[in-house]
């Protein structure tokens, strides 16, 4: 277990430990420093429609259920097919903003409920689209 010690008046952990978080500390600005020149042009990779077709795809084999604004996962994909270029046009120009999520009370076992929150199967989609090219940069930094 770190130990705490004094350090000009502020409390800080032993040096071993410290050294790690340092360590970790670095790697994350790194890549964060790294981010823009390794993926200039990201939003680009997220919004590119081979991916936002993957992304779809894959919602769809979730079988979630429908958002606050009752849209299936079938109803989705023509609505997607007219407004993609609308939405990513909303997104370049930062004024995409996500839909309420649909709150849901789940019974549990012991008498309880559990709260869940369900996007629309529209801001699923973007979640699997930014997901699927997040990933493969930032996971090696958690592996």
């Amino acid at each position: 277990m770190a130990e705490n010690i004094e350090n000009n008046g502020c409390s800080q952990r032993d040096n071993a430990e410290h050294e790690g978080y340092v360590k970790a500390s670095r790697s994350f600005n790194r890549i964060w420093k790294e981010r823009d020149s390794a993926q200039p042009r990201l939003l680009e990779t997220i919004l590119y429609k081979d991916n936002f077709n993957r992304a779809y795809k894959r919602v769809k084999a979730n079988k979630g259920a429908p958002g606050i604004d009752g849209m299936t996962i079938e109803e989705a994909l023509p609505y997607l097919k007219e407004h993609q270029q609308e939405i990513t046009d909303r997104i370049y120009r930062g004024k995409y903003t996500p839909s309420p999520v649909r709150r849901v009370e789940i019974p549990k076992p012991d008498g309880g409920v559990r709260k869940l929150g369900i996007p629309t199967v529209i801001d699923r989609t973007l979640q699997q689209a930014i997901t699927q090219q997040l990933v493969p940069i930032y996971e090696p930094l958690f592996a």
